[in-house]
């Protein structure tokens, strides 16, 4: 059977988006993880400050360097990375293990402070992430090959990068802020022929995100 552009097979004959074909570790990624709805304030944490570390770069690199990461970040638990110190950035800068940028480094410590205030204002990281999540009508009519390479940002992407920027936030562009959505299932970019495609609308529709506080 003639598959849909886009989609492939993959080391093991499953069908799947082109980007992830023929890396064991990709397949793995797009599986079990990419855009399957997260609402888990840690993950969504750990996810935001590697989509920073990736800029310039690409995902199977950090990918591949991410126990490494969680082992530097102290599992990229907001509270723990907080209180980092001078001492702990070059600790840090010497570890081969990771992407040594002191920019992105300091970054994510700044981070992890700006989250502690989001969260105590906003209820939980993820209340607020998922108050984002874009209606139906700004999304693509169909999900293919072009619709999907075409889009690098989209407009809840622009506004959530905007919003974090506002409250301190740093390496948080609206490209890097869509590949977060994309990654964490607010936005479903499987391509239509993708068995994964259903699996994470259906584990969407089982979803209940945490509702925002009201201020």
């Amino acid at each position: 059977m003639e598959l849909p552009d886009g989609v492939v097979a993959g080391t093991d004959g499953r069908p799947r988006c082109w980007w992830s074909s023929g890396l064991p570790d990709y397949e793995a990624y797009h599986d079990g993880e990419w855009g399957r709805p997260v609402t888990e304030d840690r993950r969504l944490f750990e996810k935001l400050c590697l989509e920073g570390f990736q800029s310039g770069l690409s995902w199977l690199t950090i990918l591949r360097k991410r126990e490494s990461f969680r082992r530097g970040f102290a599992n990229f638990e907001p509270a723990a990375v907080a209180e980092f110190g001078d001492a702990d950035i070059e600790h840090l800068l010497a570890d081969a293990g990771i992407v040594r940028h002191r920019g992105k480094i300091v970054s994510t410590i700044n981070n992890a402070r700006r989250a502690l205030d989001l969260i105590a204002t906003e209820g939980s990281l993820a209340a607020y992430v998922w108050s984002f999540e874009p209606s139906a009508a700004e999304r693509p009519s169909r999900f293919d090959r072009a619709s999907l390479t075409a889009a690098s940002t989209s407009p809840a992407s622009v506004r959530m990068s905007k919003d974090l920027k506002k409250r301190g936030w740093s390496f948080v562009g609206p490209t890097t802020v869509y590949a977060f959505m994309q990654a964490m299932g607010l936005v479903n970019d499987h391509l239509e022929g993708c068995p994964c495609r259903s699996e994470a609308l259906e584990l969407r529709a089982e979803l209940v995100p945490p509702v925002r506080k009201v201020q």
